[in-house]
């Protein structure tokens, strides 16, 4: 099989080029980011080709491999609450503008598209759990400009999915819960953290605050990396044509954690640290209203727990990493590839 991933430098992107290079060696790989930076163990492999440039002006060669790839992962989005506020269209003209290109072609060519769509199409719903099939999607006014991510993603959803039903494309979508890992972001250089994770981790190692938006009590559900790629990799096989047309919530409800909870948790893992002991005494943990931290556009959600129970019956899947141990090992890869002065 050949794929075409856009976005290989990214988290998910290195993370499952590393995983397909070692367990799939019959497989090609294609792809395409801005940088290779994640991708050291898989520039110079005979079955990968990569391609420095922006999704946004190779036009032309992206059509030119979806013509001759047969599976197409597009991971290139705008993935940060921030930006959902300060920058709105740029959320969605990269993550629906662009992407809605690559779909088309997909359609024309007759390719296989996996597509990442996310926890946050569900929005506001007050289903407990979120169910792929059956859970409403709701989001908040207008004026709230952080839902603008959700609703791009969950318009993409629809189309890819009109296309299959109407036109034969032949798709997957995915929708990760709260992701986290090596490489997630740079912890080491200011600003580069722009998940809660890493933006954890980032102020704990530099001695920094924390800052808890709405004093932490929003629950999210954490998967560790590596389980996540286990599951991708099992839509890519589509073994029987087990992820055909189908939607799969990626995720580990029994990691659910407050985000207050995840920060006490991850101060005590780095506090075990060599280095580090002193390290809950040197970090403060304050709290602040979301829009105050985010902007006026800013809404959250309390809770968001994944029903897996597709992954379960038609993958094969289930998660195996605990969110303690996840955090261990994330913690253990930053410090040990910790930049040099």
């Amino acid at each position: 099989m050949k794929l075409l991933i856009l976005g290989a430098n990214g988290f998910i992107g290195s993370h499952a080029s590393d995983y397909i290079l070692k367990h799939r060696p019959d497989w090609r790989i294609a792809a395409m980011d801005l940088s290779d930076g994640h991708l050291k163990d898989c520039l110079g492999h005979k079955h990968f080709s990569f391609k420095k440039g922006d999704i946004t002006k190779e036009r032309t060669w992206i059509e030119a491999q979806v013509k001759e790839c047969d599976v197409v992962l597009p991971l290139v989005a705008i993935a940060n609450p921030a930006t959902y506020v300060k920058n709105p269209l740029a959320v969605f003209e990269l993550d629906f503008e662009a992407n809605l290109e690559i779909v088309r072609h997909c359609v024309r060519y007759k390719k296989r598209i996996v597509f990442p769509s996310t926890s946050e199409v569900y929005g506001m719903s007050p289903d407990i759990p979120y169910n792929e099939e059956s859970s409403r999607l709701v989001t908040g006014p207008i004026a709230k400009e952080r839902w603008i991510y959700s609703c791009s993603k969950q318009m993409m959803d629809r189309v890819i999915y009109a296309y299959g039903q109407h036109h034969g494309l032949q798709f997957t979508l995915f929708r990760p819960f709260n992701w986290f890992g090596p490489r997630l972001d740079s912890v080491w250089e200011e600003g580069k953290a722009s998940r809660v994770v890493s933006q954890f981790l980032s102020n704990i190692l530099h001695k920094r605050g924390i800052v808890l938006v709405g004093g932490g009590a929003q629950k999210r559900c954490f998967l560790y990396i590596d389980d996540a790629i286990r599951a991708l990799a099992s839509i890519l096989d589509n073994k029987n044509g087990c992820a055909d047309g189908r939607i799969f919530n990626i995720g580990d409800p029994d990691s659910e954690a407050s985000i207050a909870e995840l920060a006490e948790m991850m101060l005590y893992l780095v506090g075990a640290c060599p280095g580090y002991e002193n390290v809950r005494s040197q970090v403060k943990i304050t709290t602040v209203g979301g829009e105050a931290h985010y902007g006026k556009g800013y809404q959250d959600v309390d809770r968001r727990v994944p029903d897996i129970g597709n992954a379960k019956k038609h993958l094969g899947w289930t998660p195996s990493v605990s969110l303690r141990d996840g955090l261990r090992q994330t913690i253990a890869y930053y410090l040990a590839n910790r930049p040099t002065a």
